[in-house]
């Protein structure tokens, strides 16, 4: 399986969860070779091949490469999910088309690349898993190149799955609300009790909430779910 992203936050517990339910994994990140060294460390606790690469999503050739690198340390591929992404604030006067840009690159572009590479050597009866956001019905002052691109990958969901459907792969969203990752991410804490307010169960997110949801939807518990998108918001 290729987690992207996966070295901190949702990405890094839906690997341990992955891990930890027998999965072979291939985890790439983009920057932090900190966390990545502490990711590989506690893959070595669960055993098996696993490998921890750098890899810029949003470039052909670094995908190509990882995609290869999937093969030679796994045989092939039964499961991705995209979570690599980044998060942008600005309001519309304020947004460059630079920004448009790196936000659109790195959470549209980057799922399609990696997909589409992915396809290659995905096997019949596998699983794409995009992770999306809740916000992406109900919009964000402040950002609209966020919520677009989050928006955009539920298309991509959907049209993606009536193309491979053929060959028993599902691709499927799991679209998380306000999700505490650690303890210097997140919304400012005045804002948490307002926003705890707005969910049914009254408290923010987790990442192991959300890796459950990716744990399903890859594994064959989900056999018959495709092209739907699963809101992990606590019923905001």
């Amino acid at each position: 399986m290729l987690i992207t992203g996966g070295t901190r936050g949702i990405g890094r517990r839906t690997a341990l969860a992955c891990a930890g339910a027998g999965a072979q994994l291939v985890v790439c990140f983009r920057h932090d070779e900190e966390s990545a060294d502490e990711l590989r460390r506690e893959l070595d606790k669960e055993g098996g091949p696993h490998r921890v690469v750098r890899a810029d999503i949003t470039s052909p050739i670094d995908v190509d490469d990882l995609i290869e690198e999937c093969r030679d340390a796994l045989g092939g591929l039964d499961g991705v999910v995209n979570n690599a992404g980044v998060d942008g604030h600005a309001p519309i006067e304020k947004l460059t088309p630079e920004e448009w840009a790196r936000v659109l690159d790195a959470n549209l572009t980057g799922a399609f690349l990696v997909s589409q590479g992915a396809l290659k050597r995905l096997t019949d009866n596998g699983s794409i898993v995009n992770i999306g956001a809740s916000v992406a019905l109900r919009g964000r002052p402040g950002g609209a190149h966020y919520a677009a691109s989050k928006a955009a990958l539920l298309g991509l969901t959907r049209s993606l799955s009536k193309e491979v459907g053929r060959r028993g792969i599902r691709v499927n969203t799991v679209a998380p609300g306000v999700i505490e990752t650690g303890p210097d991410d997140g919304p400012p804490p005045e804002m948490v009790e307002r926003i705890k307010a707005m969910t049914a169960l009254g408290r923010l997110g987790t990442a192991e909430d959300v890796a459950a949801a990716v744990l399903f939807l890859v594994s064959d518990a989900s056999r018959y779910v495709t092209g739907t998108t699963l809101n992990v918001d606590g019923g905001m």
